[in-house]
């Protein structure tokens, strides 16, 4: 397998850390987004949508999209709680952390970190946004475990991936304690610094 991701991403990290925490080989291809490499015909031809992380598979069959890549890599694994409500839960915080998170707190992450915008010079919104999206997490997290069940699952890897990096869009986990204590619990049970 071939992973194309961007070490900046936390889109592509996820998919790293599933595969890793699975045990999963593979190559890292490191395709820089700010380069454009994901914009050439040799990467359109794997991603026509040109964004990573994008796959190809063992077999050769390519497959995009981070929460689809990590549902298909952690097929039949304890990544996926059993149970059919736990799940269906699972499912809806990653469509949650696709629609609601990644569009403010990775929106700012990146404006801030990457292209050297100041935090007041955000768009209000998005830091309207990400506050609400942390605060959402923090009230999902009351309980002091994972998301869903009593274990690490995918709906913990698609959203600590962003979360973890949130202060770099000027989100202070402080104010999130349940978040900034389920980072670390999430960490340690995927082996990542």
């Amino acid at each position: 397998m071939r992973i194309y991701g961007d070490s900046i991403s936390g889109n592509c990290l996820k998919v790293k850390w599933a595969a890793d925490h699975l045990g999963l080989a593979y190559d890292w291809i490191e395709t820089d987004v700010l380069k454009a490499e994901t914009r050439t015909a040799a990467f359109l031809a794997l991603n026509p949508a040109g964004q990573v992380p994008a796959v190809i598979l063992a077999d050769g069959r390519p497959l995009a999209q981070s929460n689809a890549i990590l549902l298909h890599l952690a097929d039949g694994s304890d990544l996926i709680p059993a149970d059919a409500y736990d799940r269906a839960r699972m499912l809806e915080w990653m469509f949650w952390e696709q629609y609601s998170h990644e569009p403010s707190v990775a929106v700012a992450r990146f404006q801030v970190h990457y292209l050297g915008k100041p935090v007041a010079e955000l768009e209000p919104k998005i830091v309207e946004r990400g506050h609400g999206a942390l605060q959402r997490l923090e009230d999902g997290l009351a309980d002091g475990g994972f998301l869903v069940g009593d274990r690490v699952s995918l709906a913990d890897i698609a959203l600590v991936a962003y979360t973890r990096v949130a202060h770099e869009g000027g989100f202070d986990l402080a104010r999130y304690p349940a978040v900034k204590a389920w980072v670390k619990r999430v960490e340690g049970a995927l082996k990542i610094a």
